[in-house]
């Protein structure tokens, strides 16, 4: 019998799992299909409890159930409590466990461009939950440290505070990060600026952005934002939202099938999508 993995959020139509998970199936010869369901808020819990019914082998969560079904699980793993996030759930022998691969996914895709960020001054502008699942896998692996730059000040002071991972950090406005540019070997965009269709705005200005940085913009829509845009015209290296993507959807499947897939043939389908060449 055919096993069924799902992605459920509101909205859902625009999501590109679907195809990802589906092509990684049929390359493994695995019995298995990945299906899209749109959940509204008030029916998450029933949601849950169908597809637990029905005997689902796992699937993904996204806005804006990340949070919302941590109490409708049997059970999430230390990075998913701490973050306060789920975004893969795995049918472990009937109990239903959450994870975040989010973060994970972030680091695996910036592993491509640079060795490691032990040592490295980060700078993550945005507080909300990317952010924070970026900044608390981050805060593991050993950097200088973390400075978190946000709209609203308290907000990057209150996500700093409840990290339980050793790191040194600052909370600052926008204006203030800006000014400190310089001092950062590796920026991380991860607020929805400059999304489609809005392309021409942007978080910060990087007047003082140090030539040999790594910047990095979470989204993949459009595949080179104009923040990656001025980043590329000062010289320094680029990264869009494709790899963090891949490799979340990559992680996720793992958990579910015990294989971690092509990444590269994930890339290239993802970008077949999108229409493009990535960054």
């Amino acid at each position: 019998m055919k096993k069924l993995f799902a992605v459920i959020g509101d909205p859902i139509a625009h999501s590109m799992s679907p195809v990802m998970h589906n092509d990684l199936f049929s390359l493994y010869n695995i019995d298995a299909h990945y299906l899209p369901f749109q959940v509204k808020n008030d029916d998450l819990q029933a949601a849950v409890n169908g597809l637990r019914a029905i005997g689902v082998g796992g699937f993904n969560v996204t806005v804006p159930h990340k949070s919302n079904i941590i109490p409708f699980l049997d059970g999430i793993d230390e990075l998913a409590e701490n973050i306060g996030a789920v975004n893969t759930v795995v049918n472990e022998g009937g109990k239903l466990i959450g994870y975040n691969t989010d973060g994970p996914g972030f680091l695996k895709g910036l592993m491509t461009q640079i060795p490691t960020i032990e040592g490295k001054k980060i700078l993550v502008i945005g507080a909300g939950g990317a952010a924070r699942a970026i900044y608390f896998t981050l805060a593991k692996e050993n950097p200088r440290g973390i400075d978190i730059a946000n709209r609203t000040v308290d907000k990057a002071s209150d996500l700093i505070q409840s990290c339980p991972y050793p790191v040194v950090s600052n909370a600052y406005s926008l204006l203030e990060a800006e000014n400190h540019l310089a001092d950062y070997d590796l920026i991380i965009q991860t607020t929805l600026i400059g999304m489609s269709p809005k392309t021409a705005e942007q978080p910060i200005e990087l007047t003082n952005l140090m030539q040999q940085a790594l910047v990095c913009d979470i989204i993949y829509n459009p595949l080179e934002t104009q923040f990656l845009q001025d980043a590329k015209r000062k010289g320094a290296s680029i990264q869009n939202g494709i790899d963090m993507f891949v490799f979340q959807g990559a992680l996720a499947f793992e958990k579910w099938t015990g294989i971690f897939p092509d990444v590269i043939r994930m890339r290239d389908n993802i970008l077949t999508q999108l229409g493009g060449n990535s960054c």
